[in-house]
């Protein structure tokens, strides 16, 4: 427990760093504000299926956590919900937060899902990478914190037809729904700020030799993702495509079919001066679990990953790798293919590459392919203007020793948003943010 005149802080982003840096916050007795912009906490790690190199389930690991957060009581979650502004100096911060309208009432709420599953409505679901629709109103995933539902009102028939549906709000068993609600400004004062807000995926048609969006079974590793898990799309079935999506000609259409052999493409948008020149540190392992986990759904498919190095650097990481050597009989193959051609009569994919080891050109056919792209820090620059690096992560102060310090006193920064890196050095390196900011949170004044 902190001793003296407690002040509150405040963490932005509720991915896995941002969760553990409240809930750190939190067990010292300091009151923690976590926003985060989308309707559920969980960020990228609730997209997964397993963690490496141990393979354990990615959402048993996650959901305790978030339900610890949930009822933490020194934890205000303020979900679906925007910075708007930033101002004071470290001990003494003013932050405008923009609530924006769920359209539901969320102390109402049961979670029972009636309104969902009614709902007439049908578009690309964002959570499963536009490979399954959801309607309207939805929640992101069965086990999201807070379970409430949110209505989009860019495809809710309320807005969009002139008022004539309101079937969600008839079925409701608590009168949730309110059309008429809206957004709102909530005023934050705090010692501290935490930056943990995560990174998105380098957009795959930069590289337009892959075919991503034109070739049926071109997928991401995230999109593979969601195949492999069994809250997936699929229910974990790994099922080749068939063409681009009515909803979202970038997605493609399931069919019944399994691959009988996936290529696994490593650096796509990263390790480019052109896109990306980093590496994004966790690709390499993140694509030996995908092969593995391809392996335990099928294990006839035949699996090759194309890298240009493998940096399998974690602990465990090397070991992991030889398990999927030996144990799985995974082939690796040095080499970076220039491009992906599709076999329009059985939407198979041949990928010409060249053998590093020969020197000569090599033409080899797949049932599927899976990128592996790099990441980039998602945008803050809309609420606060710290420096970045030239690599377009948050500037840390310059100490090899200080890993969290911003350029700006009093505001701390973990996970991907300071530099590319996998789940467990993100939650450590929030552990570390957080005991940096309680020291403000405590004392108004950093020691």
């Amino acid at each position: 427990m902190v001793l003296g005149k407690v002040k509150p802080a405040l963490v932005v982003g509720a991915g896995i760093a941002g969760i553990q840096a409240a809930v750190d916050l939190a067990e010292q007795g300091i009151k923690t504000y976590l926003v985060e912009r989308t309707p559920s906490i969980g960020g990228r790690m609730a997209q997964l299926d397993k963690t490496f190199p141990t393979l354990d389930c990615a959402s048993c690991i996650l959901t305790p956590k978030m339900v610890s957060v949930a009822k933490n009581n020194n934890i205000e979650l303020l979900t679906y919900a925007e910075i708007q502004e930033i101002k004071g100096s470290a001990g003494d911060f003013t932050v405008k937060v923009l609530k924006k309208p769920r359209y539901v009432e969320v102390e109402k709420c049961l979670g029972c899902g009636e309104c969902i599953t009614k709902c007439p409505m049908s578009v690309a679901d964002e959570f499963n990478l536009g490979m399954k629709n959801r309607g309207a109103i939805y929640w992101p995933f069965p086990q999201a914190v807070p379970l409430v539902a949110t209505i989009d009102p860019e495809h809710c028939f309320y807005f969009t037809r002139d008022k004539k549906c309101r079937i969600c709000e008839k079925i409701c068993p608590t009168q949730a729904i309110n059309f008429k609600q809206e957004s709102a400004t909530v005023q934050l004062n705090v010692a501290s700020i935490i930056i943990t807000t995560g990174f998105q995926l380098q957009d795959p048609t930069q590289v337009p030799t892959y075919g991503y969006g034109k070739h049926a079974n071109v997928r991401t590793s995230l999109e593979f993702e969601r195949l492999v898990s069994a809250t997936g799309p699929t229910a974990g079935q790994i099922l080749r495509g068939t063409g681009p999506g009515q909803s979202n000609p970038r997605r493609v259409l399931l069919d019944r079919t399994h691959p009988k052999s996936i290529a696994f493409i490593q650096c796509v948008c990263s390790r480019d001066v052109r896109m990306n020149p980093n590496c994004s540190a966790f690709c390499c392992t993140a694509s030996v679990k995908q092969a593995i986990l391809a392996k335990e759904h099928l294990p006839t498919v035949d699996c090759t990953v194309f890298y240009m190095d493998l940096r399998a650097y974690g602990k465990g990481y090397q070991e992991f790798y030889n398990r999927a050597v030996g144990e799985f009989g995974v082939e690796f193959v040095r080499a970076r293919p220039a491009k992906i051609d599709e076999v329009p009569e059985t939407k198979n994919l041949v990928i010409t590459y060249e053998d590093t080891h020969s020197g000569r050109l090599v033409k080899r056919e797949f049932e599927m392919v899976v990128l592996a792209l790099g990441v980039k820090m998602n945008t803050i620059t809309e609420f606060i203007d710290l420096p970045l690096d030239e690599d377009g992560y948050v500037k840390l102060s310059g100490s090899c020793m200080d890993p969290v310090s911003t350029n700006v006193d009093g505001i701390f920064v973990a996970g991907v948003a300071a530099g590319a890196k996998d789940i467990p050095d993100s939650v450590t390196q929030a552990s570390a943010a957080a005991m940096r900011a309680s020291i403000l949170a405590a004392n108004g004044e950093e020691r």
